[in-house]
C-alpha cells in the first residue's frame, strides 16, 4: 500500500484544486466527468437525504462533501494522505462527512454498515482488480443499493489491466499504478458475474469543444 499511496500523493500535487463555485454559482456540486459543468449529478445514486453513501477513491473530497451538504451521510475513503489532507482542510467542517485513509478493498472488508450507494469517480473502481473490489462492494451494499462509477473509456485495443504512469521529478522514473479498462459490454458482464443486476453502461459524449473523449458511466444494483 505504501508505494500506491506515494503514487497518489504525487498525483495529488499535480491536480488543480476544485473551483470555489461551479458555473451555477454553487459552492458544492457533484461531477461524474472530467469536464466542468457537464453531465448528470448525484441523482444517479438514487439516494435521498439521510442515506449512507461511500466514495471509494474520494481524492480531495469534493463529491462526497456535496452529498453531505445535501443531507446524506457521506463516507470517503482514499489511500493517499496528501489527498485526504486536502479534503479535510477544505471540507472537514461539513456535517455528515467522514473521511478514512485506507485502500478500498481493505476498508470494504472490515465489519461495518451496509451502504445505500457506493460510487467511484475516476477512482478506486478504475484502479482496483475487479475480482477483489466488485464482490467487496456487493457485500457492503444493502439489497437494492446502487453502485455507480465513471472513468475514461478504454483506448481501442487496450483492455484489461493497464499501466498508468504518474510523472515525478525530472530525474525520477514515473510512479506506476495499475488500472482496469473495459468496454461497456464487458463491464456489464463482469458486474452481472458478481451478482449485480439492472446494469447499464454507456459513454457520455464530451461537451462541444476541442476535446472529444467522453466519459464511461456504469450503474448497477445490488
Amino acid at each position: 500500500m505504501a508505494d500506491t499511496a506515494i503514487a497518489w500523493d504525487t498525483y495529488s500535487k499535480q491536480r488543480p484544486e476544485r473551483r470555489a463555485t461551479n458555473g451555477r454559482g454553487e459552492t458544492t456540486w457533484f461531477n461524474w466527468t472530467q469536464y466542468s459543468d457537464h453531465g448528470p449529478g448525484a441523482e444517479l445514486l438514487g439516494v435521498q437525504a439521510g442515506g449512507l453513501v461511500l466514495d471509494v477513491g474520494c481524492g480531495k473530497g469534493g463529491n462526497a462533501a456535496h452529498l453531505a451538504a445535501i443531507g446524506m451521510r457521506a463516507v470517503g475513503v482514499d489511500v493517499s494522505p496528501q489527498q485526504l489532507g486536502a479534503a479535510r482542510e477544505r471540507w472537514g467542517h461539513t456535517p455528515g462527512l467522514e473521511l478514512h485513509q485506507a485502500d478500498a478493498v481493505s476498508f470494504l472488508r472490515q465489519p461495518g454498515p451496509q451502504f445505500d450507494a457506493v460510487y467511484s469517480v475516476y477512482g478506486a473502481v478504475w484502479f482496483s482488480a475487479p475480482a477483489e473490489l466488485l464482490p467487496a462492494i456487493r457485500e457492503r451494499l444493502r439489497p437494492g443499493g446502487q453502485m455507480v462509477f465513471s472513468q475514461r473509456p478504454p483506448v481501442e485495443g487496450c483492455y484489461g489491466c493497464q499501466a498508468s504512469y504518474i510523472p515525478r521529478g525530472e530525474d525520477q522514473d514515473p510512479a506506476v499504478v495499475r488500472r482496469w479498462d473495459y468496454e461497456p459490454d464487458v463491464w456489464v458482464s463482469l458486474l452481472k458475474e458478481y451478482g449485480f443486476t439492472e446494469v447499464l453502461a454507456r459513454v457520455l459524449a464530451a461537451p462541444p469543444g476541442p476535446r472529444t473523449v467522453g466519459t464511461l458511466i456504469v450503474q448497477a444494483q445490488a
